[in-house]
């Protein structure tokens, strides 16, 4: 491994040197050659791209072994990077921008495994302003794109080098709500399902959760009944949503109002029918009220929401028969302002991006119960709004 030492890091130079002389010890001792086991403390390690609330894309190295994160240079000077998603087998990182033109775009970067640096591959207009958020759809080798702003989804195929094709497809939706945050459309998510024949889009700005139909050969979208679409309470503005394991079953957070409902999903006739709705903030909360983000844990068991309005972290076990949600713990996020999180492929770590508190805070994960504990370990960013994670 070569270590770049730039002025001021040399203090790190005797903690390297221990740690490659503790590595040839254990190598001896237990007949591994230490470069087998240096190939062994990388693999536990990944990166962190963190999309910050102005400009520029940072890089956090994270170690799953030990839960700690430490801060690379900027990655790339990217205006308001508000969603990434990594490539499944290739080193490619997509990443959009919002820098305020009224056609978005979503970049393709190569990742330095070793460094951490991107070099930009090529780039797509995403079909409208202000994209937030990504779905990869491997099988197909299709990004879907969600554009806020411009109140629409896309779809853009990928070439078999991971880089950008051309644009397959967009939808623009229609309608208001009585937030005043609802004068418009703002798709905030896109969500491919397990048939690869759907694709969920939340529209904040609509109170609607639209279902359209995904042709993976082509890469397109195609219009839905308009009949069709989960009408959501006035004014909740739906984010972001995640499913069951058997895919029955749709568990949606709503920003504006910060409620989480789950929806029965039938996947052959692209319905929805609610089952349950609750409110993630506590009875004497008084403040504004607003949900960041959703995440299900690898087997399903357990769903994870960010709750802004109180700064807090909420797990809730689910019931596979009927879907229903039930909490079992609530705890601080460890700052301010947690814009969103993201679970590592372990399933033993949740990293939280507080924006107002400029940090991504560490969470270990019990993988039986599903609870969370603040590990105290955390790492500087300005503003953080994205995390994603490149193994």
């Amino acid at each position: 491994m070569k270590w770049n030492l730039k002025p001021g890091a040399l203090r790190w130079q005797g903690v390297i040197s221990a740690a490659i002389f503790s590595l040839t010890l254990s190598a001896s001792e237990y007949g591994m050659c230490a470069e087998d086991l240096m190939a062994l403390s990388q693999s536990q390690t990944a990166l962190v791209y963190v999309g910050v609330n102005g400009n520029g894309l940072r890089a956090l190295r994270f170690d799953a072994g030990s839960g700690q994160l430490t801060s690379l240079d900027s990655a790339a000077d990217l205006p308001k990077a508000r969603w990434g998603v990594a490539h499944p087998t290739l080193p490619i990182l997509y990443m959009t921008s919002d820098d305020g033109t009224p056609d978005g775009k979503v970049t393709a970067f190569a990742v330095d495994r070793s460094s951490g640096a991107l070099r930009a591959v090529n780039h797509q207009a995403t079909g409208g302003s202000g994209p937030t958020h990504l779905w990869l759809d491997a099988a197909s080798k299709t990004l879907l794109v969600s554009n806020y702003g411009g109140g629409s989804v896309s779809s853009i195929a990928l070439n078999d080098d991971g880089s950008l094709g051309a644009l397959a497809s967009t939808i623009k939706h229609q309608g208001t709500g009585p937030h005043r945050r609802q004068a418009s459309p703002h798709a905030h998510g896109v969500f491919v399902d397990a048939s690869g024949k759907h694709v969920l889009a939340p529209d904040l700005g609509t109170d609607r959760v639209y279902a359209y139909a995904f042709d993976r050969s082509s890469h397109k979208l195609s219009v839905a009944d308009p009949a069709q679409a989960y009408v959501a309470a006035a004014g909740s503005g739906p984010r972001h949503l995640v499913f069951s394991k058997d895919q029955r079953f749709v568990h949606l957070l709503s920003e504006l109002t910060a409620e989480l409902t789950t929806l029965r999903w039938d996947t052959q006739q692209g319905t929805f029918t609610q089952v349950q709705n609750l409110q993630t903030h506590s009875a004497q909360f008084a403040g504004a009220r607003s949900g960041s983000e959703i995440a299900s844990s690898a087997d399903a068991r357990f769903v994870y929401v960010g709750v802004r309005g109180e700064n807090q972290l909420q797990v809730y076990a689910t019931n596979a028969d009927n879907g229903e949600l039930s909490l079992i713990q609530t705890i601080a996020c460890g700052g301010e302002n947690p814009w969103t999180f993201a679970l590592h492929a372990s399933g033993k770590w949740l990293l939280v991006a507080n924006e107002r508190s400029n940090r991504v805070n560490v969470f270990s994960v019990d993988s039986v119960t599903g609870q969370l504990k603040d590990t105290g370990q955390s790492a500087e960013s300005p503003a953080p709004i994205s995390l994603t994670f490149v193994d």
